[in-house]
């Protein structure tokens, strides 16, 4: 029994001793075909994908964003430059759903910020890189500490250093300087080819806008050899941004405060304070305004929407748009009867009450007339009957060629052209082509419409630009500048940008001797309350009915010295009854006398020197 026993045990033995080396060959085998298996997979079934990833794990380029150029005014005081600013950005690829979720929960406490905001900009379109989301932009620098303190536990997420566009002043010449906003999908189709990125930011409007080449500069980079784990080994190529230009505008700071604060008060309106000698913009305000550091920070749909929507349209610069401008149009109806030979400078015409044209009595504003008097002294009362006329008997052409020769129905020429509007001066062929609004044949020009047009009411809208260019005719001596924002190195009293008008020098003197009796013994009295410190001043009021339905419009145009003319300064206040001599007067007296000031100053530091 003990023998058999011990057989069977040494079979066992053997069978096992023979299993072992089976067992081992497949449990290579299995090694080897797995092996195999995830080699084909990576290298034929994945290979591109992984040839890409080890490429990106090796390779990292980081681009590295240019400084926007800054606006400064003709002293060099910086109306807009750039910031630092801080946001918070997380890389999706490192984190899984419950990382995000863990994540997303300690960023909340740390940086106060709720839950729901973090989800929310985690979900939306990203504006910035496939491989990033921006959270959070414009962090405090307590947050960025506490984000710094805790960093080593907050895998994924990265603080990032940007620049902003920052206006120190806020609101101050807004339509004029403009703003940036980061640009569109469609614009990143057409841009991409120009060196822009979709986290680039673009020119809007005003300068920002017309300058935008200059301004933006060009993007730099670094590439960047790293490990597996994203440390950097070594660098690969190191290109500079390149900075954008500054641009220096010929806005005066101290004048342009001066413009902002006389409006401030009104509902609507418009300054333009202008050298009639070189074109060069000193001042122009518009108000409504509105703060451009709105589009240098993160705004909600309601605030956005109170901007764009607003009834009070803020974003519309009144120095651009066209209105009815009254009786500072009347010097365009004294060319035009003066160089149309039918009313020459020494006629004298009987002002009456009311003078019936067509199917309507066009009254006298005093509602008694002035008697017989001529052109200065009608400048000087700004008598309506005079006025009509001199335009009705000069007709609608020639009222239309003494408009355009003074630059109106049509664009300035000032760089921000985008933004202006060409305003309008009816006329037959205009009235015969339907007005704009009707057909063709349908709507002629009748000879109410030459009543209406003669004294600037209802078939003429100018801009507040165009009638400092026009008054600035009057100012030099005959010349039609170019208004420009920016001098750019150019001589802007060249023939291509300072041209002369075809109007007889008789006809010149007898406008400005007009202009210069309305502010000495007419209208435009209350500009000498101060006189002490300010320097002859010619100039004409206007009160003009809005055409489009609402208030009356206040408006004054006028320059000083008078002899020399080196300031053309227009005040509009929109839909602001009472008169220009109560509303647009006082404001160019605000703004004539700030610039006295300064150019007395000035001239006192020369004397010393």
């Amino acid at each position: 029994m003990k023998k058999k026993e011990k057989l069977h045990l040494s079979s066992k033995k053997h069978v096992g001793a023979f299993n072992q080396p089976l067992i081992f060959f497949l449990f290579i085998c299995l090694i080897f075909s797995v092996t195999v298996g995830r080699l084909f997979w990576i290298q034929i079934i994945r290979g591109s994908y992984y040839k890409k990833l080890s490429e990106e794990n090796r390779v990292k380029l980081i681009a590295n964003p240019p400084i926007r150029g800054r606006l400064l005014d003709r002293n060099g005081v910086v109306l807009a430059d750039n910031k630092l600013f801080y946001s918070l950005a997380i890389q999706p690829r490192l984190l899984t759903k419950s990382e995000w979720i863990d994540l997303r929960n300690s960023l909340s406490d740390l940086l106060n910020v709720s839950t729901d905001q973090l989800e929310i900009a985690f979900n939306r379109s990203n504006y910035d890189t496939p491989y990033k989301k921006v959270l959070l932009t414009d962090l405090s620098v307590e947050q960025v500490i506490r984000f710094k303190e805790q960093e080593n536990n907050l895998y994924g997420a990265q603080i990032d250093i940007g620049l902003i566009r920052n206006y120190p002043y806020k609101s101050l010449a807004a339509h004029a300087l403009g703003y940036t906003q980061l640009i569109t999908q469609d614009e990143f189709s057409k841009l991409s080819d120009r060196g822009y990125k979709l986290s680039d930011r673009i020119g809007r409007k005003g300068i920002e806008a017309a300058f935008e080449s200059q301004l933006r500069g060009a993007w730099g980079g670094e590439m960047l050899e790293i490990d597996s784990i994203g440390t950097v080994q070594r660098s690969l190529g190191l290109k500079l941004p390149k900075a954008g230009r500054d641009i220096k505008l010929t806005l005066d700071l101290e004048l342009q405060l001066t413009a902002e604060k006389v409006l401030s008060d009104k509902i609507a309106g418009a300054i333009v304070a202008i050298d009639p000698y070189t074109g060069a913009i000193r001042a122009i305000a518009s108000q409504p305004t509105f703060d451009l550091n709105f589009f240098s920070q993160p705004f909600t749909n309601k605030q956005y929407n109170d901007l764009f929507l607003s009834s009070n349209l803020p974003l519309l610069s009144r120095a651009f748009n066209a209105y009815d401008p009254g009786s500072t149009w009347k010097p365009i109806t004294a060319i035009a009867g003066m160089e149309s030979g039918k009313f020459p400078a020494n006629k004298k015409l009987n002002t009456v009450p009311c003078i019936t044209y067509g199917s309507h009595c066009f009254p006298e504003y005093n509602k008694r007339g002035f008697g017989w008097i001529g052109y200065e002294d009608a400048f000087r009362v700004s008598s309506n009957t005079f006025f009509y006329q001199v335009g009705v008997g000069s007709g609608s052409k020639a009222l239309y060629d003494a408009a355009t020769k003074l630059g109106f129905d049509n664009y300035t020429g000032i760089e921000t052209f985008i933004d202006e509007n060409k305003g309008l001066v009816g006329n037959k062929k205009w009235a015969a082509e339907g007005r704009g609004w009707g057909n063709p044949g349908e709507t002629p020009w009748i000879v109410e419409d030459m009543a209406s047009a003669s004294i600037g009411q209802s078939v003429v809208l100018v801009t507040p630009l165009q009638l400092a260019r026009a008054y600035a005719v009057f100012a030099n001596g005959g010349y039609l500048i170019t208004p420009h924002l920016v001098d750019a190195n150019i001589n802007w009293r060249s023939e291509k940008y300072l041209r002369k008008v075809d109007i007889e020098d008789k006809t010149l003197e007898t406008i400005r001797r007009g202009l210069r009796k309305v502010v000495t013994s007419g209208t435009g009295m209350g500009i000498n309350l101060d006189h002490s410190i300010l320097p002859p001043v010619a100039g004409k009021t206007g009160t003009a009915e809005d055409s489009s339905g609402g208030s009356d419009h206040a408006w004054f145009a006028g320059f000083a010295p008078y002899d020399s003319g080196e300031i053309v300064i227009v005040a509009f206040a929109q839909n602001t009854p009472g008169g220009g001599s109560v509303h647009a007067l006082p404001m160019a007296r605000e703004v004539l006398r700030a610039w006295y000031e300064q150019k007395s100053k000035n001239e006192l530091i020369r004397s010393k020197d």
